[in-house]
Order: structure tokens, then sequence, then C-alpha cells
């Protein structure tokens, strides 16, 4: 849903990635500091309560990972290991943030249920994008998705922190509807790759 804004953020970011591609910086730098970044801010502010620092930290390192793609189409390095180590590593980051979350509600005895939700949601919505992977090696295109990794990232982190604000039920009201939207958003993916494969196999696998 928020591709459709990905023009925009292309305008607001190609006057920094100007900047930065005069500067030895690589796209590929960006995406592995980026998750660092996020990665540790997740893993060492959710558990500990502090969820309002903990979401601007890693808003600000997933925003910062976004210039790796500007960067690479302004000094003409785009290229297949680039795609490949930053969606890999976005595994990574989306990871951390959920294992964090899930910490929090362990280590501050506050719900078991909603640790487990938190760590569904890292499941699906890993789920949600080895289905477009897999479908895509198998040469079918699988676009389709109510709530791709840009919407749940957005979800869980303005849960969070407006959680860390102390507004209450706030992030078990957005990981509920997190879990339910990664759900179905496998579940239209799967349908997406039944009726393509489907497709395939009547026009004689061309």
């Amino acid at each position: 849903m928020l591709n459709t804004l990905r023009p925009v953020f292309n305008r607001l970011t190609k006057p920094v990635a100007n900047a930065l591609a005069r500067t030895p910086i690589t796209p590929n730098a960006i995406t592995i500091i980026g998750t660092v970044g996020v990665t540790a801010g997740a893993l060492a502010l959710f558990p500990t309560g502090h969820l309002f620092a903990g979401t601007l930290v890693c808003w600000g390192f997933v925003m910062a990972d976004m210039l790796d793609g500007a960067l690479a189409r302004v000094k003409g390095t785009s290229g297949k290991f680039g795609a490949f180590l930053d969606s890999t590593l976005d595994r990574v980051a989306d990871a951390a943030v959920f294992a964090g979350l899930a910490a929090w509600f362990v280590l501050g005895g506050h719900s078991r249920l909603l640790a487990g939700l938190a760590v569904y949601c890292l499941v699906s919505g890993a789920l949600v994008s080895y289905a477009k992977a897999r479908a895509e090696g198998l040469g079918i295109r699988c676009d389709v998705g109510l709530a791709e990794r840009s919407e749940r990232m957005l979800i869980a982190l303005v849960a969070a922190g407006l959680s860390g604000l102390g507004v209450p039920y706030v992030l078990a009201i957005g990981l509920w509807l997190l879990a339910a939207a990664s759900t179905f958003t496998f579940g239209q993916r799967v349908l997406a790759v039944h009726r393509g494969a489907a497709a395939v196999a009547s026009g004689g696998g061309e």
C-alpha cells in the first residue's frame, strides 16, 4: 500500500543521495549500518521498557536505510547482490524489532500472550516475504498484499512509540491488527501463486 508513496520518497531522498554520492560511502554500507542500528536499538531499548526511545532509534535507522536504493541509482551501482543484501538484512531488522517487543512483554511481566503474539507477527511477516521471494524464484509474479514490509514496520513502530508515551492498549491493538493483516496478506499471496501456477500450467508451462 505504501509503495504508492515511493515516488515521493525517491524525490525526498535524491538530494541526500546526490550528496552521499560524492563520498566513499556505498549503498551496501548504508544497508548494513541501517540494519545494525535498528537491531541494536530494538534489542537494547525495547526489552528494558524504553519503547519510545527504541522507536525513535529504529525509525531513524529505517529512514536512513531507505537511502541505499537512491544512492545505488545515483552511483549506477544497482545490482543483484545489493538487492539480495537489502532484502536479507530487512529480515534481520524485523526479527530484532519483534524479538525486542516479545522480550519486553516477558521481562516486564505484562503478558505472555502478547509476547507470543509478537513472535507470531515476526513469523507471519517472514512468511509474507518468503512467499513473494519463492514465487518470483518460480517465475510467478506475486506483488499483491495488504500489509507489505513497510506497512508492517509502520504499524509496529507507531504502536510501540505511542505505548512508550503512555497510550493504553495501543501496542496490544497494533500487534493484533498486524497479526491479522499479515495472515491475510499471506493468504493473498498463496492464492495469487496458485492462480499464477494454474495459468502457467494451462498455457503448457510457458
